[in-house]
């Protein structure tokens, strides 16, 4: 029987069936053993087989081949990757320049994953109504920095209504990936776009200005006009994985393109002279916090690094 998995609790998945039917399922003891090092070989957005026994239980015994996937390093296991999702059609960063932070280093690390599996993103910067002038003039600067490199961006709020019909058509006849840290109003985004989805919210710090989990495991959603959303936990810091050195500025647009006039073909675009990129840099045709976010990936080979939350 083939199915979709809708739903990963960490221990039970849900399965819709291609019947129609709803089938809570497990992983056969021998799957972990085919060489798939995550910490779940089973995700959110997953095409699979499963076998029903006569007591009411069923198992996973295969897993088809995935179009794409949204991945980053285990956050306690360095050596283990943690896939978000499969088989996207789109993701969606939640972001917020305050209320909390989300850093540059961050987005951008999603960005170049994302950009790794062909995944298209859009950077949804929510809580608007929170900013100061201050909030307002440098989020004006970010979504100035990432439309002029092809990333669509929007802006949100929840309370006032504010960028959710845009995210509504977004989202619309798609498989969607909600991401983002914790505290910056995924839920709350949801509830807007689903108001029976009735998803569980929570507040910030006001002294750190961070975020708790609401969101326990991950679920996908259907929406009203045909696709569905995922939602996912909060996440912390996002360590790339199964990326070399040398493919990472393939993974930045702007980077790439200078990239192809540097002196050396196997150029790092760190130190070496006759560096087109770094001269890009200082000429301001590349930005110094996206160049920032390139050498950081690049210190990803040091295993406490992505241990930050980015």
């Amino acid at each position: 029987m083939n199915g979709l998995v809708v739903k990963n609790t960490g221990s039970w998945y849900t399965v819709h069936t291609s019947d129609g039917r709803s089938v809570e399922c497990k992983v056969k003891g021998n799957f972990r053993l085919k060489g798939i090092r995550s910490t779940s070989p089973v995700v959110i957005g997953d095409h699979v087989n499963i076998e029903e026994n006569p007591e009411g239980t069923a198992f996973i015994t295969d897993i088809d081949d995935r179009r794409n996937y949204m991945i980053r390093r285990a956050s306690n296991l360095s050596k283990q990757s943690h896939i978000l999702a499969a088989n996207l059609d789109l993701a969606v960063l939640v972001a917020t320049v305050n209320f909390p932070l989300t850093t540059t280093i961050f987005i951008d690390r999603f960005l170049a994953t994302a950009e790794a599996y062909s995944i298209p993103v859009l950077i949804t910067f929510n809580k608007i109504d929170r900013y100061d002038a201050d909030d307002l003039e440098y989020l004006d600067a970010l979504i100035n920095l990432y439309e002029s490199i092809c990333y669509p961006c929007l802006k949100t709020c929840a309370l006032t209504g504010e960028g959710i019909e845009d995210l509504r058509q977004a989202l619309r006849s798609k498989i969607t990936l909600f991401a983002g840290h914790s505290g910056v109003g995924k839920s709350t985004l949801l509830n807007a776009l689903l108001p029976d989805a009735k998803l569980k919210t929570g507040s910030i710090s006001e002294y750190h200005k961070k975020g708790m989990h609401t969101t326990t495991f991950s679920e996908m959603i259907p929406l009203p006009d045909g696709g569905y959303v995922i939602d996912t936990p909060g996440i912390k810091g996002f360590g790339t994985i199964e990326m070399e050195g040398s493919e990472v500025a393939h993974y930045f647009s702007e980077i790439f393109k200078f990239a192809a006039q540097c002196r050396f073909n196997n150029c790092t675009h760190t130190n070496e002279p006759g560096c087109a990129v770094v001269k890009a840099v200082e000429d301001h045709y590349i930005s110094e916090s996206r160049y920032k976010s390139y050498l950081n990936i690049l210190e990803d080979k040091n295993d406490t690094k992505y241990r930050e939350g980015y």
